[in-house]
């Protein structure tokens, strides 16, 4: 491929919009091109990236006996609502597209493919002999994100590798749950990138185990907790971790505190000379469930830790048997609106009572009550004493009316000894989702009445798999490990180009034609090379070749005359002045040594 051919607009200036090094090299490099809030063109660099790491994921999949397929990007809502997800989906995270067809019929275009591979699987696979499959596909897909940012990174347009597993019994999905995990490590090994496998929570897609595949980097949006030996990782929602003591309060009668104007955990420790991890700190909160029930929440923790929306999420889910349109702090706006008189919000205790919910309009009267181990372990503390601008000091869980449930809702932090390892402490590192696997067990194949026949005779409901991969993503993660300040440094693997030959000056004829022939070489030689033919002055040619990051450029300049060129190394940036024949060899070399596939044993 020549430049002149490329339809290469490079940019000088970083984009407003773009805030991440990633998204404003890929801008400016000429790669991608933005449509609209969260939709981009692929432009010609950035497709053969894309189609380089489809590739290396078809691959993979297919050494371990995946199928390949394509399946619908509209789907019937019906299918959605056999499996209980069309309301979360819609009303509730709002993240699927949908609408309704000419004959009043709803269908979404799918973020995932559950629903739809089910059906088939339910349909074509009666009998255990033709149990395990494995299907896949890479396809766009579609996320209605409130707040798109960071280009790829989080679009409402996206290129995905889905892949789903259809099994007898547990076993035999673990056996393939084991082996995708060993996929997963070497195609991001095969592209270049530094991977992080993390225990993660299963979300919307549900199941009873999976885990995440996170490349790191300062720019990623998800918190990654590790022990210091790296035995232990998890992701922020998923991890545990051993809290920090705390310090007890001091001996003495339990009494009531006046704290006007001292609404928060900060302000009331610094005017009473407490402790964060003294106090018990009570959050009220509405849980719209998909049933269509409001339920008031209340959840106590210790006073120096955070709330995880996902482990609350998640007990409630498991309290109702009921699934979570999302979770809200209740405001004294929503309290008025509910014809209730007012809480005293900054001073709220853990036995607040029931009482303040009768006569609400659309609420159920009666709070869920949760509370984190770090609050219930404290013998004596602080908190809320249900009247505004009161505390009470020394106060006892068992002097109090209520009987929260125990669960573990907060946040793991850095610092925090590690639960599995506890000479261990946690480190806390940013990371960039490029994959996830799940073990979906009977979740989907239950709900839609997937089945098979046994071998003795009987119909049971599949064990199934899932298992994700970011492509679009996965491209963009590769600029945000490897870019410096000059622009990209693909891996050799995903690079658009392997080799680019610039040719210092068009007009001379001697460059001119060494360049050509070089060209040539490289092509025949099984090269994926680019040349640099512009009639551009040398020094926007050498920028250009630093931003678009190609691994290997070839200079063709003044010492043409004598056959010597130079051979420059992107990622290194380490130059080598030879004769052309020379660095022919050693870029070949270079290439082949590192573009041949290696088996990783099993």
């Amino acid at each position: 491929m020549r430049v002149s051919r490329l339809m290469l607009v490079t940019l000088r200036d970083v984009p407003a919009d773009a805030e991440i090094a990633s998204h404003q090299l890929l801008l400016r490099g000429g790669y991608i091109r933005r449509i609209g809030s969260g939709i981009y063109a692929y432009l010609p660099l950035m497709w053969r990236v894309l189609r380089k790491i489809s590739a290396i994921v078809q691959e993979e999949m297919n050494a371990t006996g995946a199928l390949e397929t394509l399946l619908p990007q509209l789907q019937p809502a019906e299918l959605w609502e056999r499996s209980g997800r069309w309301q979360g989906y819609t009303a509730g995270e709002g993240i699927m597209f949908h609408l309704k067809d000419r004959q009043g019929r709803e269908v979404g275009l799918g973020p995932t493919h559950e629903e739809v591979v089910t059906t088939l699987a339910g349909e074509l696979l009666r009998s255990y002999r033709q149990l395990p499959v494995t299907l896949y596909q890479i396809q766009t897909k579609f996320r209605d994100e409130i707040r798109p940012r960071f280009g790829l990174m989080r679009g409402r347009e996206f290129i995905m590798k889905d892949a789903y597993s259809f099994h007898t019994d547990e076993e035999d999905l673990r056996r393939c749950y084991e082996e995708m995990d060993l996929a997963y490590r070497r195609i991001f090994e095969r592209c270049g990138l530094e991977a992080v496998a993390v225990e993660a929570d299963s979300g919307a897609i549900g199941g009873a185990a999976s885990q995440e595949f996170m490349v790191t980097a300062d720019a990623g949006e998800d918190l990654i907790l590790t022990s210091e030996d790296g035995s232990y990782a998890a992701n922020l929602e998923k991890a545990v971790s051993i809290p920090s003591e705390a310090t007890p309060l001091p001996p003495g009668e339990a009494v009531v505190l006046n704290t006007p104007g001292q609404k928060t955990i900060e302000a009331l420790c610094k005017a009473q000379g407490l402790q964060p991890q003294q106090v018990v700190k009570v959050i009220a909160l509405l849980a719209r469930m998909e049933s269509g029930a409001q339920r008031p929440v209340l959840v106590c923790l210790r006073g120096d830790q955070q709330l995880n929306d996902v482990k609350l999420s998640n007990a409630l889910t498991n309290d109702q048997q009921d699934g979570v349109l999302d979770i809200t702090p209740i405001s004294e706006e929503q309290i008025a609106n509910q014809g209730l008189e007012a809480w005293p919000f900054g001073a709220l205790g853990p036995d607040l009572a029931d009482s303040c919910l009768q006569g609400s309009k659309s609420w159920v009267p009666a709070f869920l009550r949760f509370a984190d181990p770090t609050a219930l372990e404290l013998e004596r503390f602080v908190c809320g004493a249900n009247v505004a601008d009161q505390h009470r000091w020394g106060s006892r869980w068992e002097e109090l009316d209520c009987a929260p449930k125990t669960v573990d809702l907060r946040n793991a932090q850095a610092g925090d000894h590690c639960l599995q390892a506890p000479d261990q402490t946690l480190i806390a590192r940013r990371g960039i989702e490029v994959g996830h696997i799940f073990q979906l067990g009977r979740k989907y194949s239950s709900a839609m009445e997937a089945t098979f026949t046994t071998a003795d005779g009987d119909q049971e409901a599949f064990w199934m798999g899932c298992y994700g991969i970011g492509v679009s993503r996965l491209a963009q993660a590769a600029v945000e490990q490897h870019h410096d300040k000059a622009g990209i440094c693909w891996p050799l693997a995903i690079a658009p180009f392997q080799a680019v030959i610039v040719v210092a000056n068009m007009q001379d004829e001697t460059q001119k034609q060494l360049g050509e022939r070089l060209y040539q070489d490289l092509l025949s030689s099984g090269v994926d090379a680019l040349l640099d033919d512009r009639s551009e002055r040398a020094g926007v040619k050498f920028k250009d070749a630093d931003l678009i990051g190609i691994p290997w450029r070839v200079v063709v300049g003044r010492d043409a005359a004598e056959g010597q060129v130079e051979l420059v190394d992107r990622a290194s940036q380490e130059t080598q002045r030879l004769p052309h024949a020379e660095a022919l060899q050693i870029l070949q070399g270079a290439i082949s040594g590192k573009t041949t596939r290696t088996v990783v044993s099993t």
